[in-house]
């Protein structure tokens, strides 16, 4: 099984702070609690429709980045346990 988190990024132009888990989401706010917010929403989604719909990977034309699906996989099972996925969600690696 895979382990590595996805990259957490963070930028910041024009009074606008921007977060972007690499390869999985992109969120913004005037704020950082603003924009880690509206990454939470986002990732929640994908993780929820993830886990709902059954989807894996489908065919060697579709790769998939294992090490995600299996991190979107776990905010999917964290949510369903009605728990708080920011802790898991933030405690990956940083660089800005």
């Amino acid at each position: 099984m895979a382990t590595a988190d996805p990259r957490l990024e963070m930028s910041e132009a024009g009074g606008c702070v921007r977060l972007r888990l690499v390869g999985l989401a992109e969120a913004e706010g005037a704020t950082l609690q603003e924009a880690a917010d509206d990454l939470v929403r986002r990732v929640l989604l994908i993780a929820i429709a993830f886990r709902s719909s059954g989807i894996g990977p489908v065919s060697p034309e579709c790769p998939l980045d294992i090490a995600l699906l299996d991190f979107v996989l776990e905010l999917g099972e964290i949510a369903a346990r009605d728990r708080d996925i920011r802790p898991r969600l933030f405690s990956g690696e940083y660089s800005q």
